[in-house]
């Protein structure tokens, strides 16, 4: 570790030393561009008290700045999710459809085609920023199949990458292409606090001629849940919180749903209440980390022309529904996440009720580096405007798209082999949270007239789900069979419309807009199974 942190500060030296002249000559006094530092945490929901122990993350972000309360994930899984943050694109366009390289996580595919045009590459090499990733980044990074961990994506110029899926302890990391195995010892291995050291290094010894981008994405709160060892005890009487959805039976709702065992029993109720107090002694380190790269910001007179967001790829759920633990569902605890930023000229304490999405962070942050957005091909649309005070002038959407594309083992679970092939995730009870056939693609509308998210699924039933969120903040009616036909034939035109959108076609009006038209040629830019198969569907 020392040898490695040595080599890291003599690169940076060096690069610094040979280049400063020639850009600072360059830059002919312009003022410098603003900092960008994006914080991904792992399964962090915002819905079931997620952000509750995160003190210091709340007062030095979102008191500081601006608070997001409708923000959502264009798809509830790691990969996906991951997948849309840095293209900007929605699921149908950068083709992740789940955590497997079958599913295009991290595959041959996703290099060749995604990364190259991901919001990093394109800040590196058209805005002059030096690049900065540490932590999780796509959970079959590193496999053999995939490259193995000496691949570097483009647009990187320090690369701090963990190999697959998230852990606290006994992992390796990518350092610039290397591996570097780590163990279990807490003061050396404890990977948020090493992701954190890693930042301040970078920070300590960067170029300082030219602005920079930083991507800390942390374990927290994914499973294994391993807390520091001073945080172990923290918490003690936390439980997950009795919503209204909590053990409840979802009788109205797709088959996966109904198949959960309500009530649950109490080795489940303990096990999803254990879990829950662990996820919250995890992110008290990234409080941590969040304090530490704050105040290197302030110490280093850096902290005021630093725009910093804090967000999650996804939500969580611990009992609702009677689900235990897990995320995938299309209901509002699973696709609804914290989206905290403060930066140049966004005033401290200010909430906003804009409906922004994931595939909205890629276009903001090239815009705040001054690049044109419609020279991409991102899906989503900059909320910049919404947090320097031009949100007035602004006209924004009032829906987005959110799809999911199930996975499930061909063989039975031989723990629950009654259940059959085709499920996974089946734990505690026997109680499974995904399917081949939990595949839906979702209308998420937030308007001022209208609270509504309409979802179908690609399965036998052709199921459909309808809720009203006014009435019905928890999801525990479905409404699809009693809502006014005229509304769900125009949702469902839309969804089909955003299911076969592309760049610009994805942020046209909504349903509830003033401007809304159903225009059927808009459903023509793509001709993939699912899209005929709403098409047949809908022309019945």
């Amino acid at each position: 570790m020392t040898s490695i942190k040595l080599c890291f500060h003599y690169v940076l030296v060096c690069a610094s030393l040979l280049s400063v002249f020639f850009n600072t000559m360059a830059l002919g006094g312009r003022s410098r561009k603003p900092n960008i530092i994006l914080l991904l945490t792992d399964d962090l929901d915002v819905m079931i008290g997620g952000m509750n122990p995160l003190n210091k993350t709340r007062k030095l972000i979102g008191d500081a700045g601006v608070t997001f309360t409708n923000t959502y994930v264009a798809s509830p899984l790691c990969c996906p999710s991951r997948a849309s943050i840095l293209t900007g694109k929605y699921p149908h366009n950068h083709r992740v459809v789940n955590n497997t390289l079958e599913g295009n996580c991290s595959s041959t595919a996703w290099q060749k085609t995604q990364e190259p045009v991901t919001f990093p590459a394109l800040l590196r090499q058209h805005c002059g920023y030096q690049t900065f990733f540490a932590g999780k980044y796509l959970n079959q990074y590193g496999t053999k199949e995939a490259g193995g961990i000496e691949h570097v994506p483009p647009g990187w110029d320090y690369w701090y990458a963990l190999e697959k899926n998230s852990k606290y302890y006994n992992y390796t990391l990518s350092v610039n292409g290397k591996a570097e195995k780590h163990g279990q010892n807490y003061h050396q291995d404890y990977l948020t606090d090493v992701l954190a050291n890693f930042s301040m290094d970078f920070l300590e010894y960067k170029r300082n001629y030219q602005p920079f981008f930083m991507m800390i994405s942390t374990p927290a709160p994914h499973s294994p849940w391993t807390s520091a060892p001073q945080y172990e005890k923290s918490f003690p009487n936390v439980k997950a919180p009795r919503d209204p959805s909590f053990n409840a039976h979802g009788k109205d709702k797709h088959w996966l749903i109904r198949q959960a065992k309500t009530p649950m029993t109490n080795s489940s109720v303990q096990f999803l209440d254990d879990a829950y107090r662990k996820r919250w002694r995890t992110l008290l380190s990234v409080d941590d980390l969040v304090e530490k790269v704050l105040k290197k910001l302030e110490t280093r007179g850096e902290l005021d022309n630093t725009y910093i967001f804090f967000t999650s790829d996804n939500g969580y759920h611990t009992g609702q529904f009677s689900l235990p633990v897990d995320k995938r569902q299309l209901y509002e605890f699973d696709i609804k996440i914290p989206l905290l930023v403060r930066g140049p000229g966004i005033k401290p304490n200010q909430t906003n009720k804009m409906l922004v999405a994931n595939v909205d962070l890629g276009p903001t942050i090239m815009d705040i580096a001054g690049y044109d957005i419609n020279k991409t091909q991102m899906d989503g649309m900059s909320f910049l405007p919404l947090m320097n005070g031009e949100g007035k002038n602004v006209t924004w959407r009032t829906d987005f798209l959110v799809e999911y594309e199930g996975e499930g083992h061909n063989q039975s679970d031989p723990s629950c082999p009654a259940l059959g092939p085709g499920v996974a995730e089946c734990f505690p009870d026997c109680v499974c949270e995904d399917a081949f056939n939990n595949t839906y693609a979702c209308v998420r509308t937030i308007s001022a007239s209208s609270d509504l998210q309409y979802c179908e699924f690609d399965d036998s039933e052709v199921f459909v789900e309808v809720y009203n969120l006014t009435a019905d903040p928890f999801q525990l009616t479905n409404i699809a069979k009693t809502i006014d036909q005229e509304v769900l034939a125009k949702m469902n035109h839309r969804l089909m419309m955003l299911q076969s959108c592309w760049g610009p076609s994805c942020r046209s009006a909504g349903v509830f807009d003033s401007g809304y038209k159903f225009d059927p040629r808009l459903m023509f830019n793509h001709h993939g199974p699912r899209f005929h198969k709403l098409l047949r569907r809908t022309l019945q």
